[in-house]
């Protein structure tokens, strides 16, 4: 078991920091843009490889897109809650990395599924943080709905089991739920790759 005990503790860390304020300024913008008759949608979203809509730069950008305000709060909350214990005890540097990996390859792939119109949030390097912290910290206790206590192994379990549910059986629901286990793929790929080849090495 992990024991998480770092040195320098930060409630928000500096990657943390400018991840909410990146993504909270693109929320706004869109809006105002939106209210002028504009969008960033076209641009940033991410679009399937087989419409006219998709550009190379999209696995990138449509990190920094949410559909709504409840959706850049719940994203940032959880980028705040585990982000700032994965950045806290792996560095910044690592924690970029990863955040941005898996992201970028949640969007690749989910673009590669014929039939999506288009993507947006960062939920996919959200739930690749998620599997992180699971791994680092299993036996860590995590309160559901800030009631019910949890082991973090036993919660990522059974977000991983409802996402394959939920991008099986309700397809039309309007959430990417591929996107968030292909998130989890990535950084299950990167941190067994960590562990064989320490990352300090790079």
């Amino acid at each position: 078991m992990t024991q998480y005990q770092p040195q320098g503790f930060k409630m928000l860390p500096t990657a943390v920091k400018h991840l909410i304020i990146i993504n909270a300024i693109v929320y706004l913008a869109d809006y105002v843009l939106q209210m002028r008759g504009l969008s960033l949608t076209r641009y940033m979203a991410l679009f399937s490889v087989d419409t006219h809509g998709f550009q190379p730069w999209q696995p990138l950008t449509y990190m920094f897109m949410h559909g709504n305000l409840t959706h850049l709060v719940l994203n940032m909350f959880m980028l705040w809650m585990f982000g700032t214990t994965m950045e806290n005890f792996w560095g910044t540097r690592r924690f970029v990395i990863y955040y941005l990996l898996c992201g970028i390859g949640a969007g690749i792939l989910n673009a590669l599924i014929p039939g999506i119109h288009l993507s947006v949030g960062a939920s996919g390097a959200i739930y690749g943080i998620l599997l992180a912290f699971g791994m680092t910290f299993p036996n860590e206790r995590i309160y559901l709905y800030f009631l019910v206590p949890l082991k973090a192994k036993w919660m990522i379990t059974g977000m991983v089991v409802l996402e394959l549910i939920e991008g099986l059986f309700f397809t039309y629901d309007g959430v990417a739920h591929f996107a968030h286990l292909f998130g989890m793929l990535v950084g299950l790929c990167l941190i067994l790759w960590w562990r064989k080849h320490p990352f300090s090495r790079f």
